[in-house]
């Protein structure tokens, strides 16, 4: 029998190898590692792993497809409960290109290490299920813990970087980094420094602000500092200016699927720098009641892709109104980087509804009598409301 490993090269899943021979008898185990921008060493390690310890394994670029989502969730301003969505966004792109390894291998069954208690378990097997595949998760179906685990890996010589003294799962890829386990799993416990990787703890982050030009187009984030990039290099330098400056570090109680809330530590500088920018361009061209409706479909496009629902009908139905609402969104905003604190200090567009002759105290480009009449109605209802509880309640 042969199985396809979704295979992140981590303890899980290199543990899930063994596991997949050992007490399931698949004959041939292979591994497939997705490239969502991986940092090159982690993908280089999960590929050595890979050929290591299972029959046969694949490498397969996703870079620009992530991409393609990155746009789509900067357009949506993705984040879920203010978790600026990351490792949910990648999650069914990674089901995908592991399903095409598994047909054309012609493969019996698909296989992920997630356990049965986080959000990915539900995310991958929406993707698998969809092509009838069986789908086997050894650490939700052994009820493994972390540290069975790790003692397994011990006494098969299999090499993790995980260890009983640092547990901790890290999730990555070019959009954010993810930090779970271990002490992180008591709110009440103040992480160390040592787990971050990709920003500067704000108090060491320099003393002078930087200031960054985000332009985009139609909603899509298309230079830094009028130099234009593709997505891929845009959100790495972002990645490393933000970082340098302390920025997009969250540490959050964050309610899970299942309905377990769980605590939940994240690093992504460019995701906040791009949402912030875009954000601000937005309600410079949006009118009133297009942000107002927006931030409804917002929030249900985040859950959704949260729960890995981006199969869903309806999500390319809210798709198609961000879409029309970013037609207009093409313009710049000017940000301060500072010790951990992204500001927006100035933004232009050619679509923008913003009037300065209008709204400017120093011109009668509107004349202000006017407003008298809508002064005399406005709040009318309450105003009568609150005469006859006066009186009469």
């Amino acid at each position: 029998m042969k199985v396809v490993l979704a295979y992140s090269g981590g303890l899980d899943t290199t543990v899930c190898i063994f596991l997949l021979r050992e007490k399931y008898g698949f004959d041939e185990v292979i591994t497939a590692t997705v490239d969502i921008g991986l940092p090159e060493a982690e993908l280089k390690r999960a590929e050595e792993r890979g050929k290591k310890y299972a029959d046969k394994h694949y490498t397969i670029p996703a870079r620009k497809e992530f991409v393609e989502a990155i746009y789509r969730l900067v357009k949506a301003n993705g984040d879920y409960e203010g978790y600026v969505l990351g490792t949910a966004i990648a999650r069914p792109i990674i089901a995908e290109k592991v399903a095409e390894v598994a047909k054309k291998e012609k493969a019996d069954a698909v296989a992920h290490g997630c356990t049965g208690k986080g959000n990915d378990q539900l995310r991958f097997e929406n993707v698998f299920r969809q092509y009838n595949f069986k789908v086997i998760a050894p650490v939700r179906e052994l009820n493994l813990t972390r540290e069975w685990e790790i003692e397994y890996a011990k006494e098969h010589g299999i090499e993790v970087p995980a260890t009983k003294e640092k547990p901790f799962s890290v999730d990555e890829n070019l959009w954010s980094r993810s930090i779970e386990g271990g002490k992180l799993e008591d709110p009440s416990f103040v992480p160390p420094e040592e787990i971050y990787e990709w920003t500067k703890s704000p108090e060491k982050a320099p003393e002078k602000p930087e200031i960054v030009k985000i332009d985009f187009e139609k909603g899509i984030p298309v230079a830094v500092n009028d130099q234009r990039l593709d997505g891929f290099e845009l959100v790495k330098l972002l990645n490393e200016l933000g970082g340098r400056h302390g920025i997009g570090r969250t540490d959050m109680i964050e309610d899970r699927v299942l309905g377990l809330k769980a605590r939940e530590n994240y690093e992504h500088p460019a995701a906040t720098i791009l949402i912030t920018a875009h954000r601000d361009l937005e309600k410079l061209v949006l009118s009133r009641r297009e942000l107002k409706f927006k931030k409804i479909v917002e929030e249900e496009w985040a859950e959704l892709v949260y729960y890995g629902l981006t199969n869903e009908p309806l999500f390319e139905a809210l798709n198609a109104f961000i879409d029309k609402t970013q037609e207009r969104v093409s313009g710049w905003v000017k940000l301060k980087l500072y010790k951990g604190s992204v500001m927006p200090i100035a933004r232009y567009s050619e679509f923008a509804l913003y009037s300065e002759e209008l709204v400017s105290f120093d011109t009668k480009a509107i004349d202000q009598r006017l407003a008298e009449g809508f002064a005399v109605f406005h709040g009318l209802q309450g105003r009568i409301f609150q005469r006859l509880r006066r009186e009469k309640l």
